[in-house]
Formats: structure tokens, sequence, C-alpha cells
């Protein structure tokens, strides 16, 4: 996990992972930069992680009760972002770091979807949308959210292309750890999603889409009747929280001076500066010359079963006493999926998702080199052959639904042992994957032969006891007092991570 030793502790997950507790409710989850990576990891493809707490994976689609619900982990980091998944357990200082950054790899095979779905999930905001809500009221609450806003680093790229590709009734997220809605509309000709107040709606259609006054559905958590909207109030400022510079790509700037309301939804986007000359750049050697950007791949149309031109945008703030941190919704289906025949709902797998997962096993190990996006034209003829499989092979042999399949892999949390064993953290292969991945008659490129685990153990590099990761055994469930980010890799804002081990 990515966080200083110093600041980490153990919570409770242990208990649910070794069965002691159990969620009272289903509980489903994408995965951020405050996680067991290396539990994670296991279940690329997604997994229970704990009885009735399900995974949703690097990247995947499921149905529960009529809803089809896609989910994106991690949060955005340019400089990882068209790499392989290539960290393997023991992570050194660098992957434990590296291994939560999204990867296009998992972007990609979620814009291959071609029909509606109805929510989207994913760990950092997506990019821009705070501009699409009452950014007024959320800039006098989180100063220095602004300038990260105003130099388009607020947030992910990456969601925000999943967002605007396929366009969900709803779309959740975290990481900023406040509660914040906003309404994006997309527009008709270019697909692209417009704020409300760009579109000749009211700012406070958003700032109050949740949270209206009198709404049956909210519970409230503070007991003081604090609104998500342009009279919030800040909570005072906990001292148990520390500020930490969690990743080191990331830049630390102070708060700004207070701006006026831009233009339009957001700052123009045209920041391109060249900083070599071409007249100077021609006497440099060949070696200095510009890579050969590959041809763009061939493209569709729009999905004309994606019709959906609103999607409502909530974040909520961390579990804490006197935070916003929890919201009952009813979500009635704009999908026009047709989920299994079962006498109680039932977590279930996605007929299309899993053509793609299976086109894609074909194309490539996720975690060795990647090939460039061929395009929807490539992808789409094939993604339509294994819908076609995937009808014959489990649609009608009743094989859809997820199993409850849930098994401990690493060693419950031991209070004799402690945090800081002095062995090496080891690599498991969770047999949840192997029974998906034998489902749909696909390699696991995340399982390893024992040779090459131990071999990696011997080689890895000792424990930074100063920035985080590092060996240790066991579901701990440890949460490390950190800081959240803002979605360009690492950030400057308060939090609590929240993790189920270490490395």
């Amino acid at each position: 996990m990515s966080v200083p030793a110093k600041y980490r502790a153990i919570g409770d997950f242990h208990e649910y992972y070794s069965g002691r507790r159990r969620a009272p409710y289903l509980t489903l989850f994408v995965g951020g930069n405050h996680e067991a990576s290396s539990h994670l990891m296991e279940l690329y493809h997604g997994g229970w992680v704990a009885p009735n707490i399900y995974y949703l994976g690097a990247a995947s689609v499921v149905n529960y009760g009529g809803l089809r619900i896609a989910g994106l982990s991690g949060i955005w980091n340019g400089g990882d972002y068209n790499k392989p998944h290539r960290e393997r357990v023991p992570y050194g200082n660098r992957e434990v770091r590296s291994v939560y950054h999204v990867r296009e790899w998992d972007v990609r095979r979620l814009c291959c979807l071609r029909t509606q779905v109805d929510v989207g999930v994913s760990h950092d905001w997506p990019r821009g949308v705070e501009w699409e809500g009452d950014w007024e009221g959320l800039f006098r609450r989180k100063d220095l959210f602004e300038r990260d806003a105003r130099e388009e680093k607020l947030g992910s790229v990456a969601a925000r292309k999943v967002m605007d590709r396929l366009r969900p009734k709803w779309w959740f997220s975290a990481h900023l750890h406040c509660k914040f809605s906003a309404v994006v509309r997309f527009d008709e000709k270019q697909g692209k999603g417009e704020g409300a107040e760009s579109n000749g709606g009211e700012v406070g259609e958003s700032a109050n889409l949740v949270s209206q006054v009198g709404n049956p559905n909210e519970i409230p958590i503070d007991g003081n009747g604090v609104e998500n909207g342009t009279h919030s109030v800040a909570p005072a400022k906990n001292e148990d929280e520390i500020d930490l510079d969690m990743d080191e790509e990331d830049e630390s700037a102070g708060p700004l001076e207070k701006t006026s309301k831009p233009q339009g939804a957001a700052p123009p986007t045209d920041r391109t500066v060249e900083s070599v000359p071409e007249a100077l750049r021609a006497q440099l050697p060949a070696s200095f010359a510009r890579p050969k950007t590959p041809p763009p791949s061939e493209s569709l149309p729009p999905p004309p079963d994606i019709k959906n031109k609103t999607t409502h945008f909530l974040a909520l703030d961390k579990c804490l006493p006197h935070r916003q941190f929890l919201q009952i919704l009813d979500i009635d289906p704009i999908s026009e999926h047709v989920s299994p025949k079962q006498k109680s709902p039932r977590l279930s797998y996605d007929k299309e998702w899993l053509a793609i997962t299976r086109v894609f096993a074909a194309e490539a190990d996720p975690t060795s080199q990647l090939p460039r996006d061929k395009g929807q034209a490539y992808y789409a003829p094939r993604i339509a052959t294994e819908e076609e499989w995937i009808e014959h092979n489990l649609v009608q042999k009743d094989r859809m639904a997820i199993p409850e399949n849930f098994e401990r892999t690493a060693p419950v949390y031991d209070p004799a042992v402690g945090l800081y064993p002095k062995e090496q953290s080891k690599e498991y292969t969770n047999p949840q994957t192997v029974a998906f991945c034998d489902l749909l008659q696909i390699p696991n490129h995340f399982d390893s032969p024992d040779e090459e685990r131990e071999e990696r153990r011997r080689n890895a590099p000792q424990e930074d006891q100063d920035h985080g990761g590092g060996g240790g055994r066991g579901r701990g469930g440890n949460r490390g007092r950190g800081h959240g980010g803002r979605g360009g890799g690492g950030g400057r804002y308060n939090g609590r991570g929240r993790g189920r081990g270490y490395r």
C-alpha cells in the first residue's frame, strides 16, 4: 500500500476477509490509490475480496437488478497511461504507486461497449466535471482545487473519455473527499459532455440534484442539515488527517487568489507550447527527431444504441463523523439489458463485456507490450462474433450468474505477527480468476510459475519505510492516513487511505 509506514494502522477489513463479519448488503467497488494493490491484482477481471464485497476489476461491466454497472479502477497518471500492467509482487517503491494508475488498455476495452449502461463508477472524478456543477461553491470549500481546475489538471482524462462514450444515467466517483454533484449534458453532434450552464440550464440544478430539501431518500449524516450547494460549510479541520505527497510526479502549489467566474464552462483548452523551433530542431542529430505518430485508427460513428443525453454525477465525502459520505438513490434502468430469470436479484456477468474480454484476451497479454488501438471498425465485428459464442456457451446454458466463490488466498491478519513481518509479501493465484478464465477459455496472464515468484522475492529491494510498500503477509485491512490526490498522479489534498494488506 502506498503510504509511509509510520502512518499505517490495522483496520477492520480483516474481519470481513476472515469471515468473522459479513457485509450486510451487496457492496461493489472500484480500486483507488489507497488499496492493497497486490490483493486486487489477483482479481484483474473482478471478484470477491470478501463475502458480499465485490471488486469490479481494473475495468468491467456487471448486471444487478436490471442495472448495467460499468467500473474503472485506478487514478490518472499520464506517464503510465499507455504502459502495460507490468507490476508484480513484491513491488518496488515506484511500482507500489504505478500499480494503481489507470491504463489505456482497460479504457479501450470499456470504450468498445456499444450498448447503453445505467451506472458508471470511477475512483477519480472525470476531468472537467467540476465546471458542470456548482464550481464556485466547490472552490470556496476546497480552494486548492481551483488552480488545478483552471489548468485542466483536476480529475481523470480516462474517466472522462469513458463517461463521454458510455453516457450512463449516473456516474459515481470519490477521491477528492468532498460531496459534489453535477449534470452533464451531451452535445448532439460531437457527443461531448457540456455543463448545465453552457447548455442554458441553471447551475443550481446540478448543485441541488441530489441534496434537495425534503428529499425522502437523503440520510442526514452530520445532523446539521448541511447541503451540497452554494451554502455548504466546510467541516472543521480534522487534526488526525496528515497531508502527504503520495506520488513523486506531483507538483505542489499554494492556494490561488480569488478569481472571477470563467466565461463558459471552462477555460480554453489549447495550451500547446512549442519549446524548440523547427529550424533549430532540424540541426539536431536524428535521435532528436520527433517520434513518428502512427496513423489514427479507423473509427465508427457513436453507437446508435447509446442514446442517453444526460449523466448525473455524484461524489461523496470520506466516512468520518460530520461528513456527507452516504446517499440513498432510486435508479431506474435506461438500458435495454435483459437479466437472466432469477427469483431474487443476483450479480451476473454482462454478455457484451464477456465478448469484449475474449476479444482482447486474444489480442495481447496486458502485462507485456500492448498493440495500439485498432479502432472500432476492427473490434466491433470481432466482438459481435464473440457475443454469439457467449450466447451459445454461457447464456443458453444458464452460466451467467457470478458464482459466490470467494476463497482466502493470503493468511488472515495475525496480531501476534503485527504489521511488519520480516519476510517479503507473496503473490498468490486467485481461484476466482482461474475459474473466470476457464469459463471464457482465455489465458490467465496474471499467473506465474512458483519458481518465477520466488526469484522475484529473492531479488526484491528492501522496503522504504518512509514512502510505503514493503513486506507483509496477510490481509490486514490497514488504513493509512494519507492524501487522496487530485487525479493527476497524487495530489495535495487530505485523505485517509484504506487497504487490505501491503504490497
